[in-house]
């Protein structure tokens, strides 16, 4: 069975940063390219960013370029996204996903507000 097991979100004042993880049980994890996703109150999901499966190549959306890293540690099973200088507009679920085998988290709540 697999599972995607997203955490560290929170609340977080803007300019502040988060760690998000995801970890992946149930599948060959280093064969899959990882992505996430974000989806906002009355909006509809993005794509935030994604990676290769050796994390040679990441790419952004124009939005977050700049201030979120995606990363990823084939030994542990784990992509992560670490967000920088927040903005309130960063508000959302977000959701960790596996491209080719259609998988998604559960999803860990980001909310920016002073």
């Amino acid at each position: 069975q697999v599972q995607l097991v997203e955490s560290g979100g929170g609340l977080v004042q803007p300019g502040g940063s988060l760690r998000l993880s995801c970890a992946a049980s149930g599948i060959n994890f280093r064969i899959y390219n990882m992505a996430w996703y974000r989806q906002a109150p009355g909006k509809q999901r993005e794509l935030v960013a994604s990676i290769t499966t050796t994390g040679t190549i990441a790419n952004y959306a124009d939005s977050v370029k700049g201030r979120f890293i995606i990363s990823r540690d084939n030994a542990k099973n784990t992509v992560y996204l670490q967000m920088n200088r927040l903005i309130p507009d960063d508000t959302a679920i977000y959701y960790c996903n596996i491209p080719a085998a259609g998988y998604w988290g559960q999803g860990t709540q980001v909310t920016v507000s002073s």
